[in-house]
């Protein structure tokens, strides 16, 4: 009998440990457990995608049957994908996506983030979603016990992805000082807080879910020195940008990229990590595809630095669920090349604004204030409202009552998602909202 044990590093893993401690230490340092021990094997994937490359006679690789030298098809699956071909649609993707994809998104992100320009940052690796792209980041970087910084207001699935899944704590600070900003201090004292751990996992999700308030421009230099300031201190910093609804802005004075962009080889201390995709961004919610980006500071290598993180990442994806699908990374990246494309978003992103500043006008031209206070938003598919009495009572009365769904978060905190409705719609409801709420 042969026992395999998996204790020890394998080989593989060792070099792209390796390499990360040539290129940045503190990246290495700032790995998880399972992060040390992943890697992308030299097995069936790598050796099928070697033989794509070379095999110019037979390529019996992998498990894929064809006929005619295509992938084998049913005509009644196809005939469902116009447009596409069996190529395009049926095979396995790439671990990492698919390059043409990988490209265009790299290429949309210096497009949509200026001060991306002659930073470092790696090539987009597609994942199922931003959830999953989330996930993949807690499956390298956080082990249990791990302390992940956030503001108050955020998505309820962290508590699922990080706390539950990988034992992490859960620390926030304020998202909202008293004059309605981002509470720059709170997230300095949080920091301090932590200053002499071997790393902090910091996340940031503009625009916000749930309030819908994204960092404005003035508020982004302050927010990226306390981060600078706490690398320049000693603290290895992982900062997530949760940026699952980027370019859903409705304001002029929002920062118009990301913090991402910001922090991208800035500082040999901090890994800034972008997560994002096409789900939110272009209106293809169940096509789950996000991507996932890296941008740090290396010794001199940085491509070294992000191939090793790369493979990392593959090792992960081949782990759990071998490859993200290939249709709708066909699908998107098809979508993407069209010459229409652009302005097809900008007209949808324009109908998204038309309704948010309804709400503002609604909220702006009643009086609300003996049921509700608003919280400040200006961006994405959500607003805030902090209720007078009890959000889950109010919740159920509401649904009961008046066949209105909202999502309760907190004990006073109900979620409004204003991109559901149509814009001559949201005077009712929030009418309607308020007239709940008095019942009660």
């Amino acid at each position: 009998m042969t026992v395999k044990s998996f204790d020890e590093p394998n080989a593989l893993a060792t070099e792209l440990n390796a390499t990360l401690a040539k290129e940045n230490p503190n990246v290495l340092g700032m790995l998880s457990d399972f992060g040390k021990r992943i890697f992308f094997p030299k097995g069936i994937l790598a050796q099928a995608a070697e033989a794509k490359q070379k095999g110019k006679r037979f390529n019996v690789t992998i498990g894929i049957a064809k006929e005619g030298g295509k992938p084998m098809f049913l005509p009644s699956v196809m005939k469902q994908l116009p447009g596409l071909t069996p190529g395009d649609a049926l095979p396995y993707a790439p671990a990492t996506g698919r390059p043409e994809l990988r490209k265009a998104w790299r290429e949309a992100l210096l497009a949509k983030n200026s001060s991306l320009e002659g930073q470092s940052f790696s090539t987009p690796i597609v994942t199922a979603g931003v959830t999953h792209a989330l996930s993949l980041v807690a499956d390298l970087f956080v082990d249990a016990g791990d302390t992940i910084l956030l503001p108050d207001k955020y998505w309820e699935n962290y508590d699922l992805l990080f706390g539950v899944r990988y034992g992490a704590r859960m620390e926030t600070f304020p998202l909202f000082d008293e004059g309605g900003g981002i509470d720059v201090e709170g997230l300095r004292t949080a920091l301090a807080g932590r200053q002499g751990q071997p790393k902090t996992i910091v996340s940031f999700n503009f625009p916000n879910n749930p309030t819908g308030y994204s960092i404005q421009k003035g508020e982004a230099g302050a927010v990226v020195d306390v981060l600078l300031e706490a690398a320049d201190n000693g603290t290895n910093l992982l900062v997530l940008c949760d940026d699952a609804y980027f370019g859903l802005f409705y304001e002029e004075d929002v920062l118009p990229e990301s913090l991402f962009a910001r922090l991208a080889g800035r500082h040999e201390r901090i890994l800034a990590v972008k997560a994002d995709g096409p789900t939110k961004e272009e209106y293809v919610w169940g096509l789950r595809t996000g991507m996932l980006t890296f941008g740090t500071k290396a010794a001199g290598n940085d491509q070294a630095l992000y191939g090793a993180l790369e493979k990392k990442i593959a090792g992960a994806v081949r782990s759990a669920i071998s490859n993200c699908s290939n249709l709708a990374q066909s699908v998107v990246a098809k979508a993407m090349a069209e010459p229409t494309f652009a302005e097809e978003c900008q007209a949808k992103r324009a109908t998204l604004e038309g309704r948010a500043r309804k709400v503002r006008e609604v909220l702006a031209s009643a009086d609300f204030s003996d049921v509700w206070e608003a919280y400040p938003f200006n961006a994405g598919y959500f607003m805030c409202l902090r209720m007078k009495g009890d959000a889950e009572t109010f919740r159920t009365h509401l649904l009961e009552k008046h066949g209105i769904g909202v999502i309760a978060d907190g004990a006073h905190d109900v979620r409004v998602a204003f991109a559901g409705v149509e814009e001559e719609e949201v005077p009712e409801l929030f009418q309607t909202l308020a007239k709940a709420a008095r019942e009660l």
